[in-house]
């Protein structure tokens, strides 16, 4: 973990540095990648057999290539009752939220009498990757699949590696809650493939999203165009900005909320107040002595973690811009205020009584979010990553004579007869 004070001579160059730095793996596994997507088109089913045999040792013969619908319902049968109930509260607020991200329809005839419109629609079918292992969250599921539903996916396919034939409990729950049609034990860039080209009993998707190792990342980059897909995600980041008035013990749970990830993540406190900043370097180390997952967490917290000390906390808000976080956490009595100012950020969770961990869970914005600085650009997932947008329009012979002449002569600038006789010939202008 570093500190940085603003007033430092040095601050310009090591902030750069802090900005620039790489947190992905340095694994480059893009060889490997393009071997296991030309093997899967070639081979089909033949070559997520043998894959599944040599990386989840186990048999998709034996074990079956598809979790049955039922398995899924008795999983959430079989839920502790407040579990259920946690895990329905969050598809009943992810649901709700995502509803009012439906695009609305528009047709309209402007003033030279061309009717101008666009038609929303939601793609055929969507594949979501489900991790196995260590990194099975159903909430991730949840908030992958519940939008999909929301724009109108008609087929929704889910594919997750099984390690020694097993997966977790609460994802079948989870899937169950969502709806998915199909669900093939399959992971791994091998998964990313079959739903991208296909590949014998696994049908392809028009959109792959969800969450992987470098491997699936690798791999969704490369089937992108052939699908679309949600987006290439890094490393987990949150950067907080906090005030001396917050509870000490209050900001480090939150820095370690997203350190506990991964090795590879990344958190960031900014506040106005030095000594406040030691307070929670102290808290910090105290709770790491306790946490399950301190391996991990402190791995990420010495290895990127970082305070930064400004005069001002208004000071903080065009650094962060250029950090363009995952997560932003504004730990203040006038988080509007600081938001207005605030150009990129994945997700922004207001006041000190907002840790971002409601908003991993049952808050209802998505926790699919864009990483590594992308926020400059990106957004978090929606439901528009399911859906097209298809424009139209209709002219009738006088709106055609209206805009007709100027299309004629810039057909004709570009060299482009064709398109100029096309419109001049209905025009019966003389050329």
């Amino acid at each position: 973990m570093i500190i940085l004070d603003t007033t430092a001579a040095d601050f310009a160059d090591r902030f750069t540095a802090l900005v620039e730095g790489r947190r992905e793996s340095a694994t480059d596994v893009t060889k490997g990648v393009t071997a296991i997507i030309a093997r899967v088109r070639a081979e089909g089913e033949a070559a997520l057999a043998d894959l599944t045999r040599t990386l989840d040792r186990h048999d998709l013969a034996t074990t079956g290539w598809r979790i049955d619908p039922a398995e899924c319902a008795a999983a959430y049968a079989a839920l502790d009752p407040d579990l259920r109930t946690a895990l329905d509260l969050a598809a009943t607020r992810i649901r709700a939220y995502h509803e009012r991200q439906k695009p609305t329809d528009t047709d309209y005839t402007d003033a030279a009498g061309v009717r101008l419109g666009a038609r929303w629609r939601a793609v055929d079918a969507a594949g979501i990757y489900v991790p196995g292992g260590r990194a099975a969250y159903p909430s991730s599921l949840l908030m992958n699949a519940i939008p999909a539903r929301v724009a109108g996916v008609e087929r929704l396919v889910m594919v997750t590696p099984t390690p020694d034939g097993q997966i977790n409990p609460l994802v079948l729950a989870a899937a169950h809650l969502a709806g998915i049609d199909e669900i093939w034990r399959v992971g791994g860039a091998q998964a990313i493939a079959a739903l991208a080209y296909g590949a014998g009993r696994i049908a392809a998707v028009d959109v792959v999203t969800g969450p992987g190792n470098a491997w699936v990342a690798e791999a969704k980059r490369q089937v992108y165009g052939v699908v679309g897909i949600d987006m290439v995600a890094g490393p987990s980041e949150i950067v907080v900005v906090a005030d001396a008035l917050n509870d000490p013990d209050w900001t480090a749970a939150d820095l370690l909320s997203q350190a506990e990830h991964d090795t590879t993540t990344q958190s960031i406190l900014f506040t106005d107040d030095a000594d406040y900043a030691n307070k929670v370097a102290a808290a910090v180390e105290t709770q790491l002595k306790t946490l399950a997952t301190a391996v991990t967490a402190r791995i990420a917290w010495d290895t990127n973690g970082a305070i930064i000390v400004v005069e001002s906390l208004a000071d903080a808000a065009p650094l962060i811009d250029r950090l363009a976080p995952e997560h932003l956490q504004l730990a203040i009595d006038e988080p509007q205020a600081f938001f207005d100012r605030i150009r990129h950020a994945g997700s922004v969770f207001m006041g000190r009584h907002t840790p971002e961990a409601i908003g991993d869970y049952v808050a209802g914005p998505n926790h699919v979010l864009p990483t590594g600085r992308r926020a400059r650009f990106a957004s978090g997932l929606s439901v528009l990553d399911f859906m097209k947008r298809t424009s139209f329009l209709q002219l009738d012979e006088d709106a055609l004579r209206e805009l007709g002449p100027a299309t004629v002569k810039l057909a004709d600038a570009e060299g482009l007869p064709a398109h100029a006789k096309s419109v001049a010939l209905r025009l019966r202008l003389n050329r």
